[in-house]
């Protein structure tokens, strides 16, 4: 039966929801787990026509979040960061021109969702005109309105990233219509999104992780994947422990195989090369915050560079392109 959905997979045939079901089911280091990594690539290195990308997220703030997302350092509930700190306007665009130099296909902006959004727009337009024309920019902040869809757009915005979460509405205090309406804002102004299924707990249902790819197929994005959550320590989640990132290949082998070739990217977080070798095609480098992180300054810490995510996609075999993303670009 595996065998059958894997083929319908890489005929192009949209998966059921059954079937997705049954392909999260294989237990790991079965003969079909390597069926199903193994399609994953082909399918990925298909859809992305052979190539992988890096991009890089400067992270401009940190604060106690009012938004409380279980699963973030940011979250004021959390008590990891208790003060607001941001970076200067000179410290964010040094760190996108970095990212630029060191050879990143897009370069993300990214806030905590309480970050005044008319100073994202500021900052950014900053970082947009200190970067080459061609460069792509992306915007990851919380949800946003059609008209602040569009100023991203004027911004110089090509894309967000955005996704409604694994426990949205248990976990957050954000409800799941609040985020795709998100996406819909985005879709109406001409962004493209980027999403994920994420964060993977160890406690998520296969119920759940099959309703969260379904979303992502259903939004039509330029590239959907899956991340583990990185456990932020003395935090109620901090309990359920670590998926292992052998298991997360597996898991983002069976979305890859979720979704059609329309979707050329495929994405993991953190950077690991059995992640990119089951069919990652995109990572990220990041500087400035971080939500998985508990120090100030990611750099050094849990955060890699792009020399770090294109050493470790190299490792998995991929060729990784030069110059601006074909996703964001497509």
């Amino acid at each position: 039966m595996v065998r059958d959905i894997i083929n319908k997979s890489s005929d192009g045939t949209a998966l059921t929801k059954e079937e997705i079901a049954s392909l999260f089911r294989v237990p790991l280091f079965s003969e079909e787990s390597a069926m199903v990594i193994a399609a994953s690539r082909k399918k990925s290195e298909a859809a992305g026509r052979g190539l992988a990308e890096v991009h890089a997220q400067v992270g401009l703030n940190i604060a106690p979040c009012p938004k409380n997302c279980a699963f973030c350092a940011f979250a004021a509930r959390n008590k990891v960061f208790r003060e607001k700190v941001e970076i200067s306007v000179d410290e964010a665009v040094q760190k996108a021109q970095q990212f630029e130099t060191d050879g990143a296909n897009a370069v993300f902006v990214m806030s905590t969702a309480d970050y005044p959004f008319e100073k994202f727009a500021d900052v950014s337009q900053e970082i947009r005109k200190s970067l080459r024309p061609e460069t792509i920019l992306v915007a990851n902040v919380g949800d946003f309105s059609k008209e602040q869809a569009k100023k991203l757009k004027d911004t110089g915005f090509s894309g967000v990233y955005h996704a409604v979460r694994l426990g949205e509405g248990r976990d957050t205090t954000i409800p799941v219509e609040t985020r795709l309406q998100t996406f819909r804002n985005a879709g109406e102004a001409g962004l493209l999104l980027g999403t994920c299924v994420e964060p993977v707990g160890n406690e998520h249902s296969i119920e759940e992780l099959v309703e969260k790819t379904i979303i992502t197929r259903d939004a039509k994005p330029v590239y959907s994947g899956s991340a583990r959550r990185i456990p932020i320590p003395d935090t109620i989640l901090a309990e359920h422990g670590i998926v292992s990132e052998a298991k997360m290949a597996h898991i983002l082998a069976v979305v890859r195989l979720a979704l059609g070739y329309d979707i050329p990217g495929n994405c993991t977080h953190e950077p690991n090369v059995i992640g990119a070798a089951a069919g990652a095609n995109l990572l990220w480098a990041e500087a400035g915050s971080n939500p998985r992180d508990t120090d100030a300054e990611t750099e050094g810490k849990r955060g890699m560079t792009v020399k770090d995510c294109i050493r470790v996609l190299e490792e998995a075999e991929w060729k990784v392109l030069k110059g601006p993303s074909k996703f964001y670009g497509a």
